[in-house]
């Protein structure tokens, strides 16, 4: 039994030194979020206990082992594609440093996801959620303010929480945001969110702050920037309010900004720019959501429809 569990414990140390020099080079190539490398460790720490209760290190790996982890757990068709995604990546790494000879997740086929369509909300609801918010106390203010900025720029809600007084021009009304891969985007703010933002930094932000204020545009009660769950619950506290039945995050109201612009005739290229995105394929789901959108309202409203 002894013998077993240094096996175990061995090949476990050196699958996760592998899995952190991976993430180390990942990072340092493509500059991913603290999240989405998170993302990788857990998935690929979770296929090293896998083999290393086993007594296999990654190095040892073979298809068929990869085949019978892949099988061994309920996991839905979109989590079994993204771990083989993760693991495929990483023998990737592993062969290109000379660590491993063959990819043994090469020939394995990831499983077939489709497309689903990210949920919106139609331009009368977002309407209800920004006046859900009560503007007439500090808070209230701080997260109609928090709303109508969410929406006129289409942020990640990561970014939205960590903005900074430095990040903005209210006189040329734009924000300076860097995004994923430390890429840097300048995105309009449109006159409506301009407007809340002067009457919040005027008003109340300065008495959201308990204590000597930092350059935080959006602080919480503590003082420090808000946390993305702390928006995630605020927003669906409003949500109710609003009379919008059904569970919504701020990924929602980024949603709603791509497919709002697309409706009223928004080149692709430039919704791209404005999200953020590497790729425009990321971006093209949302042309979809326009036709879902237009089909609705043509089955509506059209005498035949």
């Amino acid at each position: 039994m002894p013998e077993i569990l240094t096996a175990e414990s061995n090949s476990l140390a050196a699958s996760q030194q592998l899995i952190e020099h991976f993430l180390d080079a990942l990072w340092m190539e493509r500059g991913l979020s603290e999240n989405t490398l998170k993302a990788y460790r857990s998935d690929l720490s979770d296929f090293s206990a896998w083999l290393g209760r086993r007594g296999i290190s990654i190095l040892q790996t073979d298809t068929s082992a990869l085949l019978l982890y892949l099988s061994s757990r309920s996991w839905s068709v979109k989590t079994s594609a993204r771990r083989l995604s993760s693991l495929h990546r990483l023998f990737q790494y592993l062969v290109r440093s000379g660590q491993c000879a063959v990819d043994p997740a090469a020939d394995v086929e990831s499983p077939r996801t489709g497309r689903s369509l990210p949920k919106s909300l139609t331009e009368s609801e977002v309407e209800r959620l920004l006046a859900a918010p009560d503007f007439e106390t500090a808070l209230g203010m701080r997260d109609r303010t928090m709303l109508e900025v969410l929406y006129a720029t289409g942020l990640r809600v990561s970014e939205l929480v960590s903005l900074r007084l430095d990040q903005m021009n209210l006189r040329q009304g734009v924000i300076r945001i860097t995004g994923k891969g430390n890429k840097d985007r300048l995105v309009p703010l449109g006159e409506e969110a301009v407007d809340w933002l002067q009457k919040y930094l005027a008003s109340v932000r300065l008495e959201i702050f308990p204590r000597k204020p930092d350059a935080t545009l959006f602080p919480s009660t503590r003082g420090k920037p808000m946390t993305r769950q702390t928006f995630w619950h605020a927003i669906r506290r409003y949500a109710v309010k609003a009379g919008i039945n059904r569970g919504i995050s701020p990924h929602v109201l980024r949603h709603a900004f791509a497919t709002h612009l697309l409706n009223h005739g928004a080149d692709l290229r430039v919704v791209q720019m404005l999200l953020g995105h590497s790729d425009i394929s990321t971006t093209q789901i949302y042309t979809h959501v326009a036709r879902e959108r237009l089909k609705q309202l043509h089955a509506a409203h059209h005498p035949r429809g």
